[in-house]
């Protein structure tokens, strides 16, 4: 498949991708009764407003796929992330209308979503162009797995609610951290998820659950901080 092909793919699915909702409009989120265990609160779910942050992803991604179409004789990098984001966002038209009738199988998307969107982002270049809108989608994308299989774990029996919200943050965490430290400017990455974090903040404060919301700051700081990212220049430094 030719660059241009490629490129003009990538804005078709953004496109599809952002109109998927629309398409599925009665979807609002899983709900106990998709579920053998009823379970009326998520502690690991954000809260509403923190969705909000689709529809600036939507329209980056937009814009960006739009704009290395313009580009078509320069950016490499933005044609070495194409190919991963073809495949996340392809995946991602279809997510909403299956999440509303099998969460199984929406859970099952979800993770190759993520891992592409993380591959689009590791292979995407430092203009902001670039930066911004792949880092805001794998970031949210990193969370919001995290979130999924909190719930299938709940909803199916696996773990009690707060059990499987502590141990799928925890994972979120550390996969965010990884990919923090993998190259510099991953701060639209880290405020993807940061601001996912803050939503489970938001969504735990009453009642509180002092667990989750500790993890959840913990998380926050240390993706502010990224730590991770400094250990490996000190690394460089040293040979």
């Amino acid at each position: 498949m030719s660059r241009s092909i490629m490129r003009i793919l990538v804005l078709i699915l953004a496109i599809a991708f952002a109109i998927s909702p629309l398409v599925s409009p009665n979807f609002s989120g899983y709900k106990p009764e998709q579920f053998p265990e009823q379970i009326s609160h998520w502690p690991a779910q954000p809260a509403g407003w923190a969705f909000s942050i689709w529809l600036l992803i939507y329209a980056a991604l937009i814009f960006a796929a739009g704009y290395a179409i313009l580009r078509a004789a320069h950016d490499e990098d933005w044609n070495s992330a194409a190919p991963p984001l073809v495949i996340s966002l392809a995946i991602g038209a279809f997510w909403v209308p299956v999440a509303g009738s099998s969460p199984l199988i929406a859970t099952a998307m979800i993770v190759p979503m993520m891992a592409f969107a993380i591959a689009a982002f590791a292979r995407s270049g430092s203009p902001l162009w670039q930066r911004i809108p792949l880092g805001l989608y794998a970031g949210w994308l990193t969370a919001a797995t995290g979130v999924a299989i909190s719930v299938i774990m709940a909803g199916y029996g696996i773990a009690g609610a707060q059990t499987a919200a502590v141990i799928m943050l925890g994972v979120v965490l550390l996969v965010a951290l990884l990919v923090s430290s993998i190259q510099p400017l991953t701060w639209p990455y880290r405020a993807g998820v940061i601001w996912a974090l803050a939503g489970v903040i938001a969504a735990n404060a009453t009642p509180f659950n002092a667990t989750v919301v500790i993890l959840c700051a913990i998380g926050i700081l240390l993706l502010a901080l990224n730590p991770g990212h400094r250990l490996r220049k000190t690394g460089r430094h040293m040979r």
